[in-house]
Parts: structure tokens; sequence; C-alpha cells
């Protein structure tokens, strides 16, 4: 984990917090890596944010993340695509699963919800003896101080609470759709105009 995460992710949550929702990008985010993204927040406090992007994927299958770690699979995990979790450190692994941080490198994310950085996470899921409901992701996305917010009040994000079955059920694809129907809209139709009364 890059130091940055690590600062992030062991610091308190402040009251107001958007730690444990769901970022929906929305139409301001014209282009770039957060064009149409959905974002789960992991932490947010004072010193800054940072999350997993969830409905964006890499070229690369689960199975060949693990064969190039030369960690021997049991499981047939072909068919399950590595996330590309943000643009900062692309490099680094993380695991958004269910169930409390009982991995080496865990910390609890949400309610009933941790992220693990840890080799042994990925050996357990080799052989099928990992967490049921999971997503592994390269990278992260990051702010600093008060950038966040400033976005938010920029109408470059949308928020809503994170539910399980958009996390660990609904298709990448699908997922930001289904983020924008709990509330209530469709995000094609969103604009980046701003209405004026």
């Amino acid at each position: 984990m890059t130091r940055e995460a690590h600062q992030l992710l062991t610091g308190t949550c402040d009251e107001g917090s958007y730690q444990g929702q769901l970022l929906i990008a929305t139409p301001v985010i014209g282009s770039g890596f957060f064009n149409r993204s959905l974002t789960y927040l992991c932490h947010h406090d004072a010193d800054g944010a940072m999350g997993i992007v969830i409905n964006q994927h890499l070229d690369l299958a689960l199975s060949d993340l693990l064969e190039h770690l030369d960690i021997e699979t049991v499981s047939d995990l072909s068919d399950y695509q590595v996330l590309a979790g943000g643009p900062v450190g692309t490099e680094q692994g993380f695991v958004l699963h269910r169930g409390g941080p009982k991995w080496e490198g865990s910390r609890a994310v949400g309610e009933d919800l941790s992220l693990t950085t840890s080799r042994d996470i990925l050996c357990a899921l080799a052989v099928g003896d990992g967490p049921k409901d999971y997503l592994v992701a390269l990278g992260y996305a990051g702010w600093g101080p008060g950038q966040l917010e400033e976005e938010v009040s920029g109408n470059s994000w949308l928020t809503v609470p994170a539910d399980r079955r958009i996390l660990f059920q609904v298709a990448a694809n699908d997922k930001l759709a289904a983020a924008g129907q709990q509330l209530g809209i469709d995000i094609d139709l969103l604009t980046a105009q701003a209405g004026h009364a």
C-alpha cells in the first residue's frame, strides 16, 4: 500500500464524511479516468479521501494476475476481471470484500466491509478459501484535504449510500446505472449544464 493510502486509511472518520458512500461521476467530469466512474469511498476525513473505482475493469483476469504473482490457483478465476481501482498507485493491489479485517493487511472501511492489501487474501482466493463477496483492483483514487468536498459542491459527484448488491452482484458495466437508480435518476439523462431559476 502506498504511504498516502495507508495514512488516509489509518485516520479517523469525521462527522459529515462521505466514507461508505458511492461517488457517482456526473457529466461535469467530461473526460479522463473518472468519466462515468463509480467509486466506493473507503475513507474520508479532514486529511483527504481514498476510494476504489468499482465499475472499470482492466483487460486482466484475476487468474492471470495470480499467475504473475506466482500464486498457484485451484479455483477457476479466468472469468473474473481485475478492476482499474484508480489512477494512483496502479501497481498496488486492493481487495474490497465483505467481512471484518481478518487478513494481515485488512482495514475496516464500512459496516461489514474491509479493504485488504496483503498477499494472504490472494492466496486464499486462489484456493477458494477467501471471502465470498469481493472485488480485486489495481490502483486507487485519492483526494487531498478539502478536494473531494470542493468537487462535490461543484457538482462533479453525486453521493449515495453504498448498496452491497451494487458492490458485489451487479456487473461492472451496470453499476453506474444501478447507483443512479438508487437516487431515482437515469445517469444517461444527466447533463453538465447547470440550471438557473
